[in-house]
């Protein structure tokens, strides 16, 4: 049986990445990381937080670097599709070459956000008898809420992940619609910028509370509260944007309160969803 698998290794500290996707990063025959460039000219790309998480845990010899337009704007561009056509050549000669397995690296969690799901459909296509698996891995969304003491939900609350590169709109409804709002890529050319996003939190009462973090557990980490952003310029593409709606103390989300109208009352807990929102006003980033 041949197989691609998927492998969630976290959002960039080499520490939160599972004992299983360890294990799958060596046994494979090849393992892919992903960087930003175009086909054939890998070697002179920066290297990525998945790379650099695998080289901490896998044999160099094994990992093999490939292309994505990650940064690509408006769909299905040339560069895209062809990235992810070359990407899928490249695993179909590992297994004509004699590979059963290969592994390919992806920040965070596979079935979110991830240029995997494109490079399985694509090899599928391709090589046809191949399985297709995934790991699943810690996401920045909960290395954010740990790093920053935030609660992401409680009893009835819901949560919604969005892509700030969906627009302003977008995040205006979920800021309506959700209690907790979690806003990935908000340093993304193709976003609303950040100037917008802090405006849309101020006239939804979200401003307060709300969390940013870019570079977890990575030298440069920066957390802190979403207001000081304000006149700051721009924030690196994968920066993480946390707000949630304030709580009405211990336990006044576990029944009877309904939708966006419910959540409720500014006292209590904060809009940081607890301790750690009331932490980053005080003590700044940490």
């Amino acid at each position: 049986m041949r197989r691609l698998i998927g492998v969630g290794v976290g959002p960039g500290d080499p520490e939160l990445i599972t004992v299983k996707a360890i294990r799958v990063l060596r046994a494979a025959d090849l393992v892919l990381v992903p960087v930003l460039g175009t086909p054939g000219e890998e070697d002179r790309a920066e290297e990525g937080r998945a790379e650099a998480t695998v080289r901490v845990h896998a044999d160099a010899a094994r990992i093999r670097r490939i292309a994505f337009a990650l940064t690509d704007r408006g769909g299905v561009t040339a560069g895209r599709a062809g990235a992810w056509d070359a990407a899928a050549r490249t695993v179909a000669a590992a297994f004509t070459g004699g590979a059963r397995t290969v592994a390919f690296a992806t920040i965070g969690d596979p079935a979110i956000y991830s240029t995997f799901s494109y490079l399985a459909q694509t090899v599928t296509g391709l090589a046809g008898d191949v399985t297709i698996e995934t790991v699943p891995g810690i996401t920045a969304a909960s290395d954010l809420a740990a790093r920053s003491g935030t609660v992401l939900t409680e009893g009835t609350e819901s949560l919604v992940l969005l892509p700030l590169t969906a627009g302003a709109g977008a995040l205006a409804e979920a800021l309506a619609r959700h209690d907790t709002v979690v806003g990935y890529k908000l340093g993304s050319a193709a976003g609303p910028g950040i100037e917008t996003v802090l405006g849309l939190l101020e006239h939804a009462g979200r401003l307060a509370g709300a969390v940013f973090g870019a570079r977890l557990g990575l030298p440069g980490e920066d957390i802190r509260p979403a207001g000081e952003l304000a006149g700051r310029g721009p924030v690196p593409y994968l920066s993480t944007l946390i707000t949630v709606r304030p709580r009405a103390g211990r336990g006044g989300r576990l029944g009877g309160a309904s939708g966006a109208g419910g959540a409720g009352s500014a006292g209590g807990a904060g809009g940081a969803g607890g301790a750690g929102g009331a932490g980053l006003a005080e003590g700044g980033p940490g």
